[in-house]
Parts: C-alpha cells; structure tokens; sequence
C-alpha cells in the first residue's frame, strides 16, 4: 500500500458507498478492488470503526463487521450521499483548479482539466465569479527564480542554485536535477536530487539567492523517490542546526514524538529524563515547545538558543504577572 494521508483518506471515501452497495462481498474480493492486501483492509475497516458524525455516540459512528469473511457496513449513509456545494464552496474549489492548472508540471493534468470544466458548467454564476479571481503563488519566491526552476523541471535540465541555509546564516552552492515544484502554505518548494548532498532534498524558493539553468542533462538518477509532502515535508537535513536538549521524565515525550539525532539517559540530578540530540531548519518552535516545557526540559547547546528561550520564558512571566520583563 503506497500513498500518503489524502490518499488514504481518498479511498477510504470511495470505500464507504462501494462497501454499502454490496453488502456481504467477500473480504478477498474488496481487498483486490481497492489494490489491498486482505491485513490492510481490515486496518482500514478498523478506521472506519471508530469515524463517523459528530457527536462520537455509538449511533454516531460507522459499524463494520467482518468477521465472517464478508464485509457488512452500516451506518454509514451521511458519507455515502453526493456531496453538495455551496456556491461559497464551489467558487473556492474552482479558484483552487484553476490556480492549480496554471502551475507547470503538475501531474494528472488532463483529469484536473476536466474536473475543471465540469465543475465550472455546474457552478453556473459562481463558476463565473471565480474566474476574475486571482491568487499570486509565488509568495516568498522572487519571479526568476520560480521561472527558471520551471522551465528546468519542464526541460528537464539541471540547475545551479546559491541557497542560504538558515541555521547556518549562509549560502551555499549545489547542482540539482529538479523533480517537481510544489506550493504547500503559502510556499514555493523544489524537490530535487542535489549533488553536492548525493541525495533527495527540499529547497524553499524564498531561500534561493540564485538559480541558473546550465546546460547538463537535469533527469534525476533511479535512486531519487520523492518523499511524502503530506508527513515528511520538514524531515530534517545534515544542513540544519543541530540543537541538544535536556529533558526530564515528565518531557521524554518529545524524543518519541520528533525526530532526533542521538538520546541518551540522563543521570545525576535529572535521572528518568533524557538528552537529545535533534535538527531543524526552523527555531521558533522549537522556543515555543521549550517555553511550553516550562522547568521540564531546557537547552544545552547553542548557546544563542538558550539564551533566546530562556528571554522568551521572562517576558511570558512578566506577561502573566504584568509586570514590565526584566532587561
């Protein structure tokens, strides 16, 4: 099974109405409709178990049985009906498509075009509405960059990209083959194969002083798979800075809940914590998180950081108290 979160949640919506209009199908047969084994379906009937409308009653929750071999659903008839737009939701959807259309190498264009067209029949005068709407996705990415990482991607040329790398406050230099170009809040991302990494990586256009198109074959080798956007998009790089952290036992969630480096058992004063190690492109959350741990967890390493944490700790306090933060 392959895919990651909008896929599954894709067919678990397809599942739904098919399950209902054949009651009793063997579980062997609606395995092989849905391109499953007979243990991955069953992870998802168990998924529909516990989903349903709000109020999370048990006669607000689909019921599935399939202990016999058959798969029984019930339930279930709120997802199995058409789904209705509003014109408020119907000129979002269009204004989306057709902004999605405007972007180069998009897959599935000739099905995003004829959803595109059927839905704009549909909408009647919000299909009209939505079409003097325009939305600029290159926030944060200056023009030529974005054009040149297109017309690379579409040529499948290499590119030459100066980046800044933000942990580090400087730029580097690399030679990618462009994969694809995708726009995730707000953002320009190229995924592409670097060679100066020798592997997959994530560029944030915003941080591309430079790019130029050089004159190289840019088709990226076997070995690069793109990862999934959906639950991998800020998997953390060799570039990024690497921060240790001082948990206690009532933290030592945050080892199994982000990705780190190292981890090592504390000892001493801090006995049942932990020490982590763990990289990030991005330290605001990181001052959140820490700020949020209160006295549970702190900051080893940089130095810098901890002394960012320990200036936003003060002015939260001093905030709750209303008293001016100590200079």
């Amino acid at each position: 099974m392959t895919g990651g979160a909008a896929d599954h949640l894709s067919r678990l919506l397809a599942m739904v109405p098919w399950l209902l209009a054949r009651q009793g199908v063997p579980l062997a047969e609606a395995a092989q409709q849905f391109g499953l084994t007979e243990d991955e379906l069953v992870k998802d009937l168990e998924l529909l178990f516990v989903c349903g409308t709000p109020g999370h009653m048990p006669d607000d929750l689909i019921e599935a049985d399939w202990e016999s071999g058959k798969v029984y659903l019930d339930n279930a008839d709120a997802i199995a009906r058409p789904l209705r737009l509003g014109l408020d939701e119907a000129m979002a959807l269009l204004v989306g498509l057709r902004t999605l259309a405007d972007v180069r190498g998009v897959a599935g264009r000739d099905a995003l075009e004829g959803a595109l067209a059927k839905l704009s029949t549909a909408a009647g005068d919000a299909g009209a509405a939505a079409s003097a709407v325009q939305v600029d996705l290159a926030t944060g990415a200056g023009p030529d960059v974005l054009a040149t990482c297109r017309t690379a991607l579409q040529q499948h040329r290499r590119l030459h990209l100066r980046y800044l790398v933000a942990a580090r406050d400087e730029s580097t230099e690399r030679d990618v083959d462009p994969m694809r170009l995708v726009s995730l809040d707000g953002r320009w991302y190229l995924e592409g194969w670097c060679h100066r990494a020798d592997d997959v990586r994530l560029f944030r256009l915003d941080r591309v002083i430079e790019a130029t198109e050089l004159d190289h074959d840019g088709t990226p080798p076997p070995q690069a798979v793109g990862r999934d956007l959906d639950s991998d998009l800020f998997r953390p790089g060799p570039d990024d800075l690497l921060v240790t952290l001082e948990l206690g036992p009532a933290a030592r969630w945050v080892a199994d809940y982000y990705p780190v480096e190292s981890s090592v058992e504390s000892s001493g004063a801090a006995v049942g914590g932990l020490t982590i190690g763990l990289r990030t492109a991005e330290t605001a959350w990181l001052r959140r998180l820490m700020v949020r741990l209160g006295g549970t967890a702190r900051v080893v390493d940089p130095p810098d950081l901890a002394r960012d944490v320990a200036e936003a700790a003060e002015q939260a306090l001093a905030a709750y108290s209303g008293s001016p933060a100590p200079d």
